[in-house]
């Protein structure tokens, strides 16, 4: 059996809770944060032939900072990335002055790049820099040699569009994207003009990229419940029926495992059947994340993965 060492970041009021009910195989760690997303504030790791490992330390502004961001203050967010590599000891590079977050890009291993131009070409990240520039930006932070740009994401109201919701690597060469043929379905245009790019494209070594079509749940996910939310001052309000961002692709892929969204849809176990056909070589388990993605993100969002 392939073991994922997993530690959980807690708020001081929750703290006691989260360590009784988790195992004692977890490590719970207090941490301030202002929201939940390990994903966009923490530290994305880097590891060199050498088997070094590095972080980068992006500059967090909660996904616009005070043109189209969904909260204030971001303060503590900002340094949640920071205080992991204390905490693990690893060397960061921060990126002062460049706004990114973890969730709004992937990366093949072998130099490749993926990103949405809604979120990277947004006006409340890096509106000071070009596209050439931003590029680069993650070329060098990356030590990669090629982005390749999507149009559109799903949530241009949340993240300006994430990547981590539409597409992804499953290995070099071969990506895995949202799709549909129902017109009618909210999610409709950007998948198909994201599989539709992909197709072609080509990665960093040149290779035709393979597409996998990863389905979207049946019937849009919309909010309920949301007098049980806790409603933040300055925050984006939730109100029942709202359309939320319901996506299969948004899974963590992790030692030997993919760990995949479930709302309770129809098409709950036939994504759960398109990833084993994607990835025959994990053990694909579904976790039930309707109350995730409620906050705006999910499985992806909530994690952040740190090499052996």
């Amino acid at each position: 059996m392939i073991i994922t060492p997993v530690t959980m970041l807690v708020s001081a009021k929750q703290y006691d809770n989260c360590r009784n009910r988790l195992s004692d195989s977890i490590r719970v760690v207090e941490m301030s944060s202002n929201d939940a997303w390990c994903r966009d504030v923490g530290p994305t790791f880097l590891k060199n032939n050498a088997g070094i490992l590095r972080a980068c330390d992006w500059t967090f502004n909660a996904w616009g900072g005070l043109t189209d961001g969904l909260y204030f203050p971001w303060d503590l967010d900002d340094q949640v990335a920071g205080k992991i590599c204390e905490l693990t000891r690893i060397d960061r590079y921060r990126t002062d002055g460049f706004v990114l977050e973890g969730g709004s890009f992937h990366v093949d291993g072998e130099g490749t790049v993926l990103t949405t131009e809604m979120c990277l070409l947004s006006e409340g990240r890096n509106p000071h820099l070009s596209k050439t520039e931003i590029e680069n930006m993650l070329l060098e932070y990356l030590n990669c040699e090629k982005v390749l740009w999507i149009k559109d994401g799903i949530d241009p109201e949340e993240t300006n569009g994430h990547v981590d919701d539409v597409a992804c690597f499953a290995r070099p060469g071969e990506v895995v994207c949202i799709y549909t043929d129902d017109t009618s379905h909210p999610f409709y245009q950007a998948s198909q003009d994201a599989y539709h790019t992909l197709c072609n494209m080509t990665d960093a070594k040149g290779r035709k990229l393979k597409v996998h079509k990863l389905c979207v749940p049946r019937k849009p996910v919309l909010l309920e419940g949301s007098e049980t939310i806790d409603q933040i001052p300055g925050s984006i309000p939730r109100r029942n029926g709202d359309l939320c961002i319901a996506s299969y692709l948004n899974f963590l892929i992790t030692n030997g495992g993919i760990i995949a969204p479930q709302y309770g849809d129809e098409n709950d176990s036939l994504a759960l059947k398109m990833l084993r056909e994607i990835f025959p070589e994990r053990k694909v388990v579904g976790v039930q994340t309707r109350e995730i993605v409620y906050g705006g993100g999910n499985i992806h969002c909530i994690t952040q993965q740190e090499p052996l």
